[in-house]
């Protein structure tokens, strides 16, 4: 087997063994001078809670990554098991008008949108960015949070699926 070929199983083992730990589903969504776009995530967590501060990882290739680093502003809109349609719209090809479509939203103290019925939505400013492999991993302070109904069930994704957490 060539290196390259190993990197490639090495990477494909990675994916499957990463496959099987459940994860929340979140929309991240920006506007600002660069413009409003989104993009579905599960690779959200909390860093610390003094300042209130999240990570958030987005691939440097991906369309909307520099609308991101312009803006310096975000919303983490955690997915109720209800939204796996809004989820699957902010996942695709799907234009950034239509994914926006896809729900009611409200803008927030950042300017980012803010999904009404989400689960729970992180309002945030952008504080710093590190690049790792294929992904910048943003550190976001959280300047504004808003909850949804205590009764909403939790979207997961798990072995590549959506899962409802109640």
């Amino acid at each position: 087997m060539t290196p390259q070929e190993d990197a490639e199983t090495a990477r494909l083992a990675f994916r499957d063994a990463m496959s099987r730990l459940a994860a929340a589903v979140h929309v991240v969504t920006t506007d600002g001078p660069a413009g409003r776009a989104g993009f579905t995530a599960s690779a959200v967590t909390s860093v610390t809670d003094t300042p209130p501060t999240l990570l958030v990882c987005l691939n440097r290739a991906s369309s909307v990554a520099g609308l991101f680093e312009k803006n310096d502003v975000l919303c983490v809109n955690t997915l109720t098991s209800a939204q796996e349609n809004i989820s699957r719209a902010f996942g695709g090809s799907t234009p950034q008008a239509e994914r926006f479509a896809a729900g009611e939203w409200e803008t927030g103290d950042t300017g980012a949108p803010v999904l009404k019925d989400a689960l729970v939505s992180f309002d945030c400013r952008i504080e710093s960015a590190v690049a790792s492999g294929t992904h910048h991993v943003l550190f976001c302070q959280v300047l504004g949070m808003q909850t949804g109904a205590d009764d909403d069930e939790a979207l997961v994704y798990f072995r590549r699926r959506y899962h409802s957490l109640d």
